[in-house]
């Protein structure tokens, strides 16, 4: 205790801090408040006399003593049992230790006080486990306001008091943000609200015509059906937020790049990847693709895509694999009146046996249509030709095809809906038929 005496004027001023629970002329007694808002300020930093000046008193009257001697006192309690080794037991203000013994009761009462927070302790720490397990999972960090909830759930399950700063010491989180976290309660179900009701919209343009769409697809389809405008961050933070996941085309292991060291013999690449030429019915890419489907079922696709514009001018489904899969899908490209070829256009391919035909290749002739091959075992020479075959796959079930009258009807309405209605970003953000529209009007 400080030799320091306090005067009638001192202790009316300490009264009225509301820091201080009783005040006489030798001494003060603080609030259990108060021990632990110090010892959570002085852990972050802050020296004892800033602590005490900061929150009302005036050093003059308590003197450095009283403040070095309360400091030292609340830190080796703290130290020792923690947040429960900050309050008060005395039973007077004098200072003196308490000579009666605990009652049974009052022990027995204390130890289950004491039992009670470490069970909550440990209930804190395996929630917080948890959680950062899932986030790590996803390579995501745990983030405070999940903290936050669980400490609060904590407090409401085992009624606590006071201990709010000591569990937020424990998660490392800050006790400042803990009550900013509540007191924003009514913000954040407003802002749930608002969250909820963009991810109705997202969801419906998510899996709008039956197939499944990436944050881009979704800006644009919101931009041009709806007149709705979202910027990508606001979409994928709500696709990320609600877990809608758009399915991604997997790797190829067998599909790398690697650079070709012999000349084809058949017929030259005239293209060389000059895929975009601006010119609609000039580059046209053909190319052959397995459709595995039902109960180990195998059907192939065989189709004619305009490298300008992305869309797929002409198509043919079979069975069958033989010659004349590629001969079809030439005769419906040559009497499709949706594009008219021009004088200079060509069939760029890779090196199959259908493309290497005699057959194919005077079919090709008597349309006045040139050919083109990619290079051997490169297949980066035909790329979008392959890409809209991956894309394809991962938005249709083929699995759920039991015949193959199915499955032509499942690739017609892909097809329909692919040319009409999948924008593509860098098609300017429309559909194949809108952008070949726009360089025929150029």
């Amino acid at each position: 205790m400080s030799k320091i005496l306090f005067t009638p004027k001192d202790i009316i001023k300490l009264k009225n801090n509301k820091n201080v629970k009783r005040v006489s002329e030798y001494a003060i007694t603080y609030n259990y408040e108060f021990k632990i808002l110090f010892i959570d300020e002085y852990i972050v930093g802050k020296l004892p006399r800033q602590i005490f000046e900061e929150n009302g008193f005036d050093i003059n009257i308590i003197g450095y003593k009283r403040i070095e001697q309360s400091s030292q006192r609340w830190r080796a309690a703290y130290k020792k049992d923690g947040i429960i080794g900050l309050e008060d037991t005395r039973k007077t203000a004098s200072g003196r230790p308490c000579s009666t013994e605990l009652t049974k009761e009052e022990i027995i009462e204390r130890q289950e006080a004491k039992i009670k927070l470490l069970e909550a302790q440990v209930e804190l720490l395996k929630k917080l486990d948890a959680k950062e397990r899932m986030v790590v999972q996803k390579n995501n960090k745990i983030r405070s306001s999940d903290v936050f909830k669980i400490i609060k759930e904590i407090i409401d399950k085992y009624s606590f008091k006071n201990v709010i700063g000591y569990l937020c010491k424990l998660s490392g989180v800050s006790r400042s943000g803990y009550y900013n976290f509540i007191a924003s309660k009514d913000i954040r179900i407003e802002s749930e609200q608002h969250d909820l009701e963009h991810r109705d919209l997202i969801l419906k343009v998510f899996n709008r015509r039956g197939y499944k769409k990436g944050s881009r697809s979704i800006k644009m389809i919101l931009e041009n059906e709806f007149n709705i405008v979202y910027s990508l961050k606001r979409i994928r933070r709500i696709m990320n937020k609600y877990e809608i996941i758009c399915p991604h085309r997997r790797p190829n292991p067998y599909r790398k790049i690697a650079k070709a060291t012999k000349e084809h013999r058949v017929v030259k690449n005239i293209l060389n990847r000059e895929f975009k030429q601006a010119t609609p019915g000039k580059v046209l890419l053909t190319d052959i693709t397995y459709l595995p489907y039902g109960n180990s079922k195998m059907a192939y696709l065989s189709t004619v895509k305009d490298s300008s514009t992305n869309e797929i001018l002409a198509y043919q489904t079979s069975d069958r694999i033989t010659l004349d899969i590629a001969l079809d899908t030439i005769k419906k490209l040559v009497k499709t009146r949706r594009v008219t070829l021009t004088k200079d256009a060509f069939i760029h391919s890779d090196q199959g046996s259908h493309y290497t035909s005699p057959t194919f290749q005077k079919l090709l002739n008597k349309h006045n249509l040139s050919q083109s091959m990619s290079r051997r075992g490169n297949c980066w020479d035909n790329a979008p030709q392959e890409s809209f075959f991956g894309h394809m796959k991962d938005e249709i079930d083929l699995k759920s095809c039991t015949t193959l009258k199915a499955v032509k009807k499942m690739i017609d309405n892909y097809i329909t809906y692919y040319n009409n209605y999948r924008y593509q970003w860098n098609l300017k953000k429309m559909t194949p038929v809108q952008y070949r529209n726009h360089l025929l009007a150029c």
